[in-house]
């Protein structure tokens, strides 16, 4: 706009046109870029999350880390909680849980395995007892007869990474399951003729349900090493480790199962209908190999109230299992 020749009220009016002509621009070209920002910045954000996950800790201990790092920082580690997360029992059930669940299964032995939610709808709402945003996510392997059960007839060795938001923390469970009412020393506790103890605990944020879609778990094994487990948030990083040697879970890890269900005790995760969840176990056994859907596989206890879908698996460079589970 040409103001020469306009009196000096004239040009302030024609300057705070021009102003605001150019304030609407600005916040109408805005408005286009945010969600293309937005995408890339939730895939830099998800490219972190997937670094961290298989970035190994640098020693034993507690470590946390914040998006965009990709180093561990060592914090103090706390006492893991007394709160039992239980073996299935073997009851038949039509929901998720106490055995009625998928688990990827590899031809060799696991080394790791990452646990997802690609993809959340219709989820409002999670209650476990009347609480909300009470749950646990758990990777689990599958029951084992390793040399940590020293030859107890019966025995079973399992081991759990657990996420629990009613604690707030993360860490490794272990059990020796059957193995009689005397408990071996060091640390281990006795539960209905089964044993079990817990690794250290990292301290994490109680996450809202509304926030699944942004939550990862992983497990890893090492023989005659240390497990890890790692867990984040859009934008955190915790992780804990633990002796492998406690029930040697590097000799014998085929199958992981992953899920979101009750927090420990054998509790239900119940959801609002119309809740869909799609589950994705990533799993690295040193093969391009697909893994094995492995259904009724689950070992877990805990449950939720959702129904299982089909199962697909598929290998190449990130060996994968999905299912949805819903209702």
């Amino acid at each position: 706009m040409d103001t020469h020749g306009l009196t000096p009220d004239a040009r302030r009016v024609a300057g705070i046109a021009i102003a605001a002509s150019l304030a609407s621009v600005v916040s109408l070209s805005s408005a286009f870029a945010s969600p293309a920002a937005d995408a890339l910045e939730e895939q830099a954000r998800e490219a972190w999350r997937e670094t961290i996950v298989r970035t190994a800790v640098p020693e034993e201990g507690c470590f946390h880390a914040s998006y965009p790092s990709e180093t561990w920082m060592k914090v103090e580690c706390a006492a893991a909680p007394s709160r039992v997360f239980l073996p299935r029992s073997g009851a038949t059930s039509f929901t998720v849980g106490d055995g009625d669940d998928y688990a990827a299964e590899t031809t060799e032995l696991t080394r790791s395995a990452v646990g997802t939610f690609p993809t959340v709808t219709g989820v409002k709402s999670e209650k476990d007892d009347g609480l909300v945003n009470d749950y646990s996510l758990q990777l689990n392997s599958n029951f084992m007869n390793t040399a940590a059960c020293k030859g107890h007839s019966g025995c079973l060795s399992w081991e759990q990474f657990v996420y629990s938001t009613g604690e707030g923390s993360a860490f490794m469970q272990y059990w020796l399951i059957d193995y009689g009412d005397t408990c071996p020393s060091g640390g281990w506790n006795s539960y209905e003729g089964s044993c079990y103890k817990n690794s250290a605990a990292v301290a994490t944020p109680a996450e809202k349900i509304a926030q699944l879609k942004n939550l990862k778990l992983s497990g890893s094994a090492v023989a005659g090493g240390i497990d890890t487990l790692v867990f984040t948030t859009k934008t955190e990083a915790y992780s804990t480790t633990g002796e492998d040697s406690v029930v040697d879970l590097a000799t014998d890890w085929l199958e992981s199962e992953f899920n979101i269900i009750g927090d420990g005790g054998g509790s239900n995760a119940v959801f609002n209908k119309g809740s869909s969840i799609t589950v994705k176990i990533a799993v690295t056994d040193g093969s391009t190999s697909a893994p094995t859907c492995a259904s009724d596989a689950g070992t877990t206890g805990e449950t939720n109230n959702l129904n299982l879908g089909t199962c697909t698996a598929s290998g190449g460079s990130k060996p994968s299992i999905e299912f949805v589970e819903s209702r």
